[in-house]
C-alpha cells in the first residue's frame, strides 16, 4: 500500500507566505515525478509545479517568481513554498506522485487528500 499525505495549508492574508509538504510512504520502489496541483471552486484543477525524480522543475506561469517546488528523495517529500500569497491562489491544493511500487509494477500516479490554502484580501 502506498500512502501521500499533504499538510501546512491553512489561511493567510494576502502577500504572506505558507509551505505545503507531501509525503509519500509505504511499498515505494521509486518515485519518478511529483506535483502540485490545485482546484478553486468552479474551476478545473491545473497543475502549479512539478519537478523531476532529477530536480528539474516547472510551473504555471501565475506562480512563477512566488512559488518553488522542491524535493528531498531520501525523505519521499515534495515540498510547495508559497511566497506574495494572492487571493487568486485560494484553492484545494493537492500532491501527485508517480511511483513505482514494486519491481514487478508500471508507474501508476498517487494523489493526496488534498489541503485547503485561503488567501483572504
Amino acid at each position: 500500500q502506498v500512502q501521500v499525505v499533504e499538510s501546512g495549508g491553512g489561511l493567510v492574508q494576502a502577500g504572506g507566505s505558507l509551505r505545503l509538504s507531501c509525503a509519500a510512504s509505504g511499498s515505494i520502489l521509486r518515485i519518478n515525478d511529483m506535483g502540485w496541483y490545485r482546484q478553486a471552486p468552479g474551476k478545473q484543477r491545473e497543475l502549479v509545479a512539478g519537478i523531476s525524480s532529477g530536480g528539474s522543475t516547472n510551473y504555471v506561469d501565475s506562480v512563477k517568481g512566488r512559488f518553488t517546488i522542491a524535493r528531498d528523495n531520501a525523505k519521499n517529500t515534495v515540498y510547495l513554498q508559497m511566497n506574495s500569497l494572492k487571493p487568486a491562489d485560494t484553492a484545494v491544493y493537492y500532491c501527485k506522485a508517480v511511483i513505482v511500487p514494486g519491481i514487478y509494477y508500471a508507474p501508476r500516479d498517487y494523489w493526496g487528500q488534498g489541503t485547503q490554502v485561503t488567501v483572504s484580501s
